[in-house]
């Protein structure tokens, strides 16, 4: 599982600078879960009356950090959040939760807070025993060396295979008061739907109640994170845990405890935007991407139906191989939608490669120029869009390319 020193060709130019974000701290360290001297854990610390909400797998084999944080959501209190990479602690029976409990016994004792306010990840190795008793003595120091400005830091040290720093930020206005969200993830492999596989935190100062931060959470992740995919794998680990401290009372800020509240119009949209911005981000790390895709799908009979068709193309290998080699073989894409299972009549199916018209009701444009169209798939981005002519459905995913180094990064991956 070894992380690369080259970042993805699809990385951003350059790393957003995140700001301090007032009522939580970050600290990482080396504690050798998998491998030496390399920072393998993460510990978020918040400032008393945070809440929190979370999205997590659906995977019917979670793993054992899932299952806690599921369980201790129920509260809606945060104070600390302890991620590890190198193991996923998924699979691993009894000793998986007892791993996740001394993890928790530890900080709270380190800490000085309740175990139930404390949030565990992991990632990594699958089916591996993960050795909590390597944060025996680890944490005190962590703790004491934690900053509010380590934010680079944190998402350095929950990368597995990721080949960059995965992080964003955005200020919103409710009432008259500003407010600041900032985030990070990981991932670059067995990314899909349902979630989307990967780990991924987000900080807001704004006051909201627990219950209010779920709702948006859960709206905001199926058009971002349930929006993506790199290899139709879905994870046992995915997490998403949004923290809310509710700092920016002490600015006049009140209390947010309604969803429908009409002044978090533009708080949901900077949500939305930071959300998508990590989602994105996540694809263009995709493992031995080139090219970052999207799907746009139009005239489908449902919205919910558009987007099986656009996973369908956008988790077709023979698709995205196809423009790995820079191929507008847009025949797989006919293909891909016909295999979706949802209504079609291919008498009414148009695709474009860009903004080229390539194929239209039932057969080849007849302006089909495939030098144009050749040029236009050796650029980074590729969109395809689809209108298949029957209704009104529309959605739109993210996805990548599929090359031989994907290949070469998962046949090596625990050696």
């Amino acid at each position: 599982m070894p992380q690369t020193s080259t970042p993805s060709p699809l990385a951003p130019k350059t790393m957003p600078l995140i700001a301090p974000l007032e009522g939580v701290r970050f600290a990482t360290g080396a504690v050798g879960i998998r491998y030496a001297d390399r920072p393998d854990v993460m510990l978020a610390l918040l400032d008393e009356g945070a809440t929190v909400a979370g999205v997590f797998t659906k995977s019917k084999c979670p793993s054992a950090p899932v299952e806690w944080c599921r369980a201790k959501l129920k509260s809606g209190k945060a104070r600390a959040l302890l991620v590890n990479s190198g193991n996923a602690n998924a699979f691993t029976g009894k000793a998986g939760d007892q791993a996740v409990k001394l993890s928790a016994q530890l900080l709270a004792q380190a800490a000085g807070v309740k175990e139930k306010h404390i949030f565990i990840a992991s990632t990594g190795v699958i089916g591996e025993p993960l050795d909590a008793n390597k944060f025996q003595g680890k944490l005190t120091p962590l703790i004491e060396q934690a900053k509010p400005e380590y934010w680079e830091q944190a998402a350095r040290a929950i990368m597995t295979t990721d080949t960059f720093p995965k992080l964003a930020t955005r200020k919103a206005v409710i009432s008259g008061v500003e407010v600041t969200l900032s985030g990070f993830a990981k991932g670059a492999g067995m990314i899909a739907p349902d979630m989307a596989t990967m780990l991924a935190f987000i900080f807001t100062d704004a006051w909201i109640d627990a219950k209010v931060l779920q709702i948006l959470l859960t709206n905001a992740t199926q058009g971002t994170f349930n929006s993506i995919t790199v290899d139709s794998d879905t994870s046992t680990s995915d997490s998403l845990l949004f923290f809310a401290t509710g700092a920016a009372r002490a600015r006049g800020l009140e209390k947010i405890d309604r969803s429908r509240d009409n002044n978090l119009a533009d708080f949901k949209r900077a949500l939305n935007e930071l959300m998508l911005d990590l989602a994105q981000q996540i694809v263009k790390d995709g493992e031995g991407a080139r090219k970052f895709i999207e799907i746009q799908i139009n005239g489908a009979s449902t919205s919910r139906s558009a987007k099986k068709v656009a996973l369908s193309i956008a988790n077709s290998p023979l698709v995205k191989t196809a423009i790995a080699g820079e191929d507008a073989n847009w025949g797989r894409v006919v293909m891909a939608v016909g295999k979706a299972g949802e209504k079609a009549d291919r008498d009414r199916l148009s695709i474009w490669f860009g903004d080229i018209r390539v194929a239209h009701k039932g057969l080849r444009d007849p302006n089909y120029n495939e030098a144009e169209v050749s040029q236009l798939m050796q650029k980074d981005l590729i969109i395809i869009k689809v209108d298949l002519g029957i209704g009104e459905g529309t959605a739109k995913v993210w996805t990548c390319d599929l090359t031989k180094e994907y290949i070469a990064i998962n046949g090596d991956y625990r050696s």
